[in-house]
């Protein structure tokens, strides 16, 4: 077990998406610094935002699919394969790599932050389980990130449910995903280049309302994945907002950085 830490926690709620990329690298930035605690954010997207991996090919998007669909789209400063945001709680992690909670490498953090991710979706009443696939590179396999878990990410009933990406910059670890809560997970198939089967999709995804059978709120989901970062991680989760400075970094970015197509179309 962990020592007792405190961590600020953040609800940011609603965003677009080159603001909500802008904000976790601003965090990244006060963390490394030591000007921000360890920080654990939750927050949604509003419109929709078709975020890609920070490696990802631009070419795998169907911009126009996007623009007709009033879909965003937005580079991650993570890895990982394309998300379809929407109808969704996002976290975020972002702390030092020192801390115990996300001490070792990739695959060790993710191991350590998945123990936060499926006490909260027990607190919901799903028993969710990590994978374990040593030696396997999911990552390259299609441009879709729901398609397939990778190691310690989160399923439930063989199909996954959380989908995670992380960075180290400035030996700051940033670490962030998505909980799909209700609508068709399917639907991103619709704004990628390549179409691929929803029903491959669907057979290898799902989301809360199809694990638990009832709709979950955006609040809801919250509190519970709250309740289980605080119990299974032994934080004290203290409620607080994003510094002045944290601002001010996010409107840089965002403006010079994430609304730029020179990084969203960049490979």
């Amino acid at each position: 077990m962990y020592d007792r830490s405190t961590w600020r926690l953040l609800n940011t709620s609603e965003s677009n998406g080159a603001m909500n990329m802008a904000i976790d690298e601003a965090i990244l930035r006060g963390v490394a610094k030591g000007w921000s605690p360890p920080t654990l954010r939750f927050y949604g997207w509003q419109p929709a935002c078709l975020s890609l991996g920070q490696a990802q090919l631009a070419g795998e998007v169907d911009f126009g699919a996007c623009e007709a669909l009033g879909v965003d789209v937005v580079r991650r400063p993570t890895g990982g394969r394309a998300i379809l945001h929407v109808d969704e709680l996002t976290y975020s992690v972002t702390a030092c790599e020192d801390e115990p909670r996300v001490h070792g490498g990739i695959v060790e953090s993710y191991r350590r932050l998945s123990e936060g991710l499926l006490a909260g979706l027990l607190a919901l009443g799903l028993p969710g389980r990590q994978v374990e696939r040593p030696g396997v590179r999911d990552r390259d396999e299609g441009p879709v990130c729901f398609e397939v878990p990778s190691n310690y990410e989160i399923v439930f009933d063989g199909r996954k449910l959380i989908g995670s990406a992380q960075v180290r910059k400035s030996k700051v670890v940033l670490q962030h995903g998505a909980l799909p809560l209700y609508g068709d997970i399917a639907r991103i198939c619709d704004v990628l280049s390549g179409k691929p089967e929803k029903e491959r999709v669907r057979a290898r995804a799902t989301t809360i309302e199809l694990a638990l059978g009832r709709a979950v709120t955006f609040d809801e989901a919250l509190q519970a994945m709250c309740n289980g970062f605080a119990s299974a991680l032994n934080l004290d989760l203290e409620a607080s907002r994003l510094t002045a400075q944290e601002v001010m970094w996010a409107d840089e970015l965002y403006h010079e950085k994430y609304t730029c197509e020179e990084w969203t179309k960049r490979i």
